[in-house]
């Protein structure tokens, strides 16, 4: 468990070109182009938040609109962080965070389980910031656990502010994935299931 531990995905498809690099043993160091303003400031959020050193490059139909590189992007991520993760030896597994932003409240609990699962209960009241689809937010949070095995309930628990509302759930994503990607030092070298083994999520095409 000395070993960094370390992700790199490079997804081409007709749509988009995604290049991911995550290092979870990582101080926040983070550099992303995707395309789709919004979208980079909320990795930063995840990267400054969750003390992980991410490198997203992406480029894709925006021209269209955003959907496909905003999924592609959580797709790359989310594979990114199985292939780090690997067998998921010794690490919390569990996470939970509550975030405030001004007058926004958002709890996220997470369980590196293996198993995708993702309920989502945002009440975003606007269709956009800026120029960014809100709800490609829900998008990218299903890309990434379909494509990392992670369990994730996302609950908002107060807000009026669209931009106020969204950034705080990644601050708490942030921080839980933070939580549950540290290892325990009680842990050791063992897997965190009774089962011995935690399944990993299949990546999507």
């Amino acid at each position: 468990m000395t070993s960094p531990r370390t992700g790199h995905i490079h997804r081409v498809t007709n749509e988009t070109n995604v290049k991911v690099r995550l290092g979870l043993e990582g101080s926040g160091k983070c550099k992303v182009a995707t395309g789709v303003a919004f979208l980079d400031h909320m990795i930063q959020q995840i990267s400054s938040h969750g003390l992980l050193d991410i490198e997203i490059s992406a480029s894709g139909d925006t021209h269209i609109d955003d959907h496909h590189t905003n999924e592609d992007v959580g797709i790359a991520f989310g594979q990114a962080l199985a292939e780090s993760l690997g067998d998921r030896r010794g690490i919390n597994r569990f996470g939970h965070f509550v975030a405030p932003l001004d007058e926004a409240l958002v709890q996220v609990v997470l369980d590196c389980s293996g198993r995708p699962h993702l309920s989502f209960k945002l009440d975003i009241p606007t269709e956009r910031i800026g120029t960014y689809d809100t709800e490609l937010v829900k998008e990218f949070f299903v890309a990434v656990v379909n494509n990392s095995g992670l369990t994730l309930h996302i609950h908002q628990l107060s807000g009026n502010n669209s931009h106020h509302i969204v950034e705080a759930c990644f601050k708490a994503f942030a921080r839980a994935l933070r939580m549950a990607l540290e290892f325990d030092p009680r842990r050791g070298e063992a897997i965190p299931s009774s089962k011995g083994l935690l399944e990993q999520a299949g990546a999507q095409n």
